[in-house]
């Protein structure tokens, strides 16, 4: 089990570096991806995590700039908002739908991370993730193909799989069962709140008055881990 500050981004204490990846993640997580990085090779794919552990203090960082303009803000078609055009109340609904609160986010258990085939990637290009690109006919249709066959024989499961009135679906965002099923049910509002406390966080007032029901939308309303997931935990890494 995850410790507060280990479900809140505010420790590192839980992770392992993956030095091939250069990305950090749970122990068992780690060794998950390995697994089935290796198993994914006999179809052609070379998997890719591209975005693991984030810290309180980088989804901090985010959010601050989305909140202040400084870093690109997507609406729920992906298309650019300007946020000196939304008062805080929108400017913050705004950034949910794409990125977590601080103390909120799944990257912060190590359990979660972004994924792409770097076979499919072509030289040079920018890493982006893109719902078209999971899609049948995108760059990354069979890794989405060969997800859906064979993600839970590993332990993963997407939970944002579809829309359900919060974050947009993230084909590219893949969840360990045995880790993150638990540090779910660990993390709540007065954690959350706690974890806020303190913490220079643009829209304090805006996010205040409605944590509970950003926590029950954006936090909460995800995909249930599959038991088939579930039941893969593997040796750490």
């Amino acid at each position: 089990m995850l410790t507060p500050l280990e479900l809140t981004g505010r420790a590192r204490t839980h992770v392992v570096l993956m030095s091939e990846f250069g990305c950090e993640l749970e122990p068992q997580a780690a060794g998950a991806l390995r697994a089935m990085r290796a198993a994914a090779v006999s179809a052609g794919l070379d998997l890719q995590p591209v975005s693991g552990f984030r810290d309180f203090e980088r989804q901090l960082a985010i959010w601050n700039g989305k909140f202040r303009g400084t870093r690109v803000l997507l609406d729920a078609d992906s298309r650019p908002l300007h946020a000196a055009d939304l008062d805080e109340v929108q400017r913050v609904a705004a950034i949910l739908v794409w990125s977590a609160l601080p103390g909120a986010s799944r990257h912060h258990w190590g359990s979660d991370f972004d994924l792409i085939d770097r076979q499919a990637l072509e030289p040079g290009a920018a890493v982006e993730l893109l719902g078209a690109d999971y899609a049948p006919g995108g760059r990354y249709a069979r890794l989405s193909e060969w997800l859906a066959a064979h993600a839970h024989d590993y332990g993963f499961f997407l939970p944002y799989d579809r829309d359900r009135g919060g974050v947009q679906p993230e084909p590219w965002h893949l969840s360990y069962a045995p880790v993150a099923a638990p540090a779910l049910a660990s993390l709540n509002v007065e954690l959350l709140r706690e974890a806020l406390d303190g913490a220079e966080l643009e829209g304090r007032a805006a996010v205040a008055a409605r944590l509970t029901e950003y926590y029950g939308r954006y936090v909460a309303a995800v995909a249930p881990a599959p038991a088939a997931a579930l039941s893969r935990a593997t040796r750490p890494a």
